[in-house]
């Protein structure tokens, strides 16, 4: 693969003193498509890097697969438009993806990728399990590591980041992209390719709290969920309605506790 995750140019920096010649870093943002079986599915707009492991974490979380192992092989390629990802799927699986009916362009902020009728968008889950117990101290000092373990961000100011937190609260992996949801399937990828105890950690994400990010964690029986920003209200009623702890706002001196179903963080 050619494509870089990121691009140095000339830019003039401007004040109220002046202006100068400097140099930038911008992320890098291209398409890729993603084809089943021969069959293009959609198109997503990503950041040229870890792309195995999003075609995996987008698979599982869209419910295309149920775990790894039906992926019997991937292929990424790339050509002057961007990139294509050929995922090769069991048959029955696929016509199951056909009748979806999803072919649709999706950009870096889209969380739908295509979903035409209203009863597809918002999927149901069974109940997540209680998380590990962590202090609020864990998480803070969690938060102030992540910002070391982001060089793409620390170059570009333009990407999110996805981490995995351990159940000793140490960040274990973390993933970068233009898109948030992006940057959570590259980490659902890793995360089930490196085995990871998915239901001893939590994750960490750099964003707003949209619905369909809590959708991603319900989809890999994920029991915590941390975000920077605030959340919707669709996040907040799934959070509750399928038992996940769910925190947001989280900063270096406080966050808000969203829904704790399971009393973790009960004094």
């Amino acid at each position: 693969m050619t494509a870089k995750p990121h691009i140095s140019r000339k830019i003039k920096l401007l004040s109220q003193q002046g202006s100068q010649e400097s140099a930038s870093s911008i992320a890098t943002e291209i398409p890729l498509s993603l084809c089943y079986n021969g069959v293009a599915h959609v198109v997503m707009m990503v950041t040229p890097v870890d792309i195995e492991n999003f075609v995996l974490g987008f698979s599982l979380s869209e419910g295309i697969i149920a775990r790894p192992s039906d992926i019997e092989d991937i292929n990424i390629s790339e050509n002057e438009h961007g990139l294509i990802a050929n995922i090769w799927i069991e048959k029955e699986q696929h016509k199951q993806l056909l009748k979806r009916r999803r072919n649709l362009v999706g950009q870096s902020g889209c969380g739908l990728c295509g979903v035409e009728a209203l009863e597809d968008a918002v999927r149901h889950y069974d109940p997540v399990a209680a998380p590990v117990k962590y202090t609020i101290e864990q998480i803070h000092k969690a938060l102030t590591t992540l910002e070391d373990m982001q060089p793409l961000h620390k170059m570009t100011g333009a990407v999110h980041g996805a981490a995995f937190m351990d159940s000793n609260a140490s960040i274990k992996h973390i993933c970068e992209d233009v898109g948030r949801h992006n940057a959570f399937d590259k980490l659902i990828g890793t995360l089930y390719n490196s085995g990871e105890d998915i239901l001893t950690g939590a994750v960490i994400l750099t964003s707003r709290c949209s619905f369909e990010l809590v959708q991603k964690a319900l989809s890999i029986k994920l029991p915590l969920l941390v975000t920077i920003s605030a959340p919707t209200s669709l996040a907040v009623e799934l959070a509750e309605k399928h038992s996940l702890t769910l925190v947001t706002l989280a900063r270096h001196d406080s966050m808000q506790l969203i829904n704790d179903p399971y009393g973790i963080f009960a004094e």
